[in-house]
């Protein structure tokens, strides 16, 4: 258990201890308030040895941690703790994390999410159990657990940055909480109730947004999603639910209130997060992953084999004219051998290419090919190219072959090559 050396932890560890659970002290010094971290620290193994159970601790150098990533003294206290907690999780063998906060902590949590604008995941508060962190102390209030240290006489550390206004948590306990409770003096029971009603709406919500993705979700290779853009229209509320539906892939509020209002904009128009863009095309918006490397190069020889290539599996074999059966499918190629020089390539397409489309005059660039075909761009990448050994484009994978080298008359032997999906259910 994590245990700071003041009231909360130290009624924590004492009832673990009464409670005859296997447990060990766990501590943090973060070098923030000079000989008092220090004094905390020997504290804490004190109550370790009067408690007969397992001490860890470590110092971190918070100040340097915290400038080096851009971020407060207190979010780099909290990494710093969690990180360090969950190791001594795992490399000790324990089951679980327990932290000392109490029903008053969840209160002001509350507070200060609705004044950060953290929605509803923001309003049930501090959960009494998220994945191997634990906090058994949630029963209790803050007076509730200062009348048991002084019931029991209980020894414990005082923090002076509890009493500091500068930080926002401590100026809604100081300055806040004790107006509210003016107004309702069972404050934190109020609270309480309010977060498991919240929590509860939550549940409904995420189990609502579950059945949507199921309903208008349809994936593709390479984890690409296809979402109708007439459903999102429908959607209602639109703007809660389309965040509860892409929020996963780090898309903020904002960009998807800009993507709400681009809606019925012409094909193309792409909005980005962090990992994922979405790009309105016709009739979907289609969710891709960002810089994701093309797909290796396939050699494929003149014999009979299985090749696979970008979540696809192609099939190559030689037939001779009398054995052949033409194949209408766009999902296979059939060359005259004789033509080919082996071994030839399956690549993914780059700017320049161009080819000489089956039973059309003339060569066309595959970029504009794939805009007559109705391709979106970031799809064009991910469709597979045929190439002849000495660089002819002799396929367009699912689309088209090249007319240079067709069967005819004085075709010999076939050489053919099946496309076909693999499972990509996520």
């Amino acid at each position: 258990m994590g245990v700071s050396g003041g009231r909360d932890s130290v009624v924590m560890a004492q009832y673990f201890k009464q409670a005859g659970f296997e447990f060990g002290i766990a501590h943090c010094n973060f070098k923030l308030r000079g000989t008092e971290s220090d004094a905390e620290e020997r504290f804490t193994s004190e109550l370790a040895d009067e408690l007969e159970v397992p001490f860890y601790t470590t110092v971190f150098d918070t100040i340097s941690y915290a400038s080096d990533r851009g971020i407060s003294i207190q979010m780099a206290a909290r990494e710093l703790r969690y990180n360090w907690l969950e190791e001594i999780r795992a490399d000790f063998g324990y089951e679980y994390i327990a932290i000392g906060h109490h029903q008053s902590d969840a209160a002001e949590t509350i507070l200060l999410n609705l004044t950060r604008g953290t929605g509803i995941s923001g309003l049930h508060g501090i959960l009494p159990k998220r994945n191997k962190l634990i906090r058994p102390l949630l029963f209790h209030t803050r007076d509730e657990i200062d009348r048991i240290v002084d019931t029991e006489d209980f020894k414990y550390c005082n923090d002076s940055s509890n009493n500091s206004s500068k930080y926002a948590r401590n100026k809604i306990r100081l300055q806040v909480i004790p107006i509210l409770k003016e107004l309702n003096p069972n404050l934190e029971e109020t609270f309480k109730s309010n977060a498991r009603r919240f929590f509860e709406l939550e549940q409904l919500l995420h189990h609502h947004i579950d059945e949507l993705k199921d309903r208008l979700f349809t994936y593709r290779q390479n984890n690409e999603i296809l979402i109708p853009i007439n459903d999102i229209k429908n959607l209602q509320p639109q703007r809660t639910l389309l965040y509860g539906l892409l929020s996963p892939f780090n898309f903020t509020e904002a960009v998807l209130g800009d993507l709400i209002n681009s809606l019925e904009s012409q094909p193309g128009k792409i909005f980005e997060s962090a990992t994922h863009q979405i790009t309105i095309d016709r009739g979907s918006l289609i969710v891709t992953g960002r810089n994701q490397p093309a797909p290796a190069d396939v050699l494929i020889t003149g014999t009979d084999n299985e090749y696979t290539w970008n979540g696809a599996l192609y099939n190559s074999y030689i037939v001779s004219v009398s054995d052949f059966r033409k194949k209408t499918s766009g999902n296979t190629v059939q060359l005259d051998h004789r033509l080919l020089s082996f071994p030839l390539r399956l690549r993914s397409w780059t700017s320049g290419d161009f080819f000489y489309p089956f039973g059309m005059r003339g060569r066309k660039k595959l970029s504009d090919f794939f805009i007559e075909q109705k391709i979106p761009r970031q799809m064009k990448h991910k469709i597979g190219i045929l190439e002849n050994g000495n660089g002819d484009i002799l396929w367009v994978a699912g689309h088209r072959s090249d007319d240079r080298y067709k069967i005819s008359a004085a075709s010999e032997k076939i050489f053919i090559l099946e496309k076909f999906e693999l499972s990509n259910a996520n």
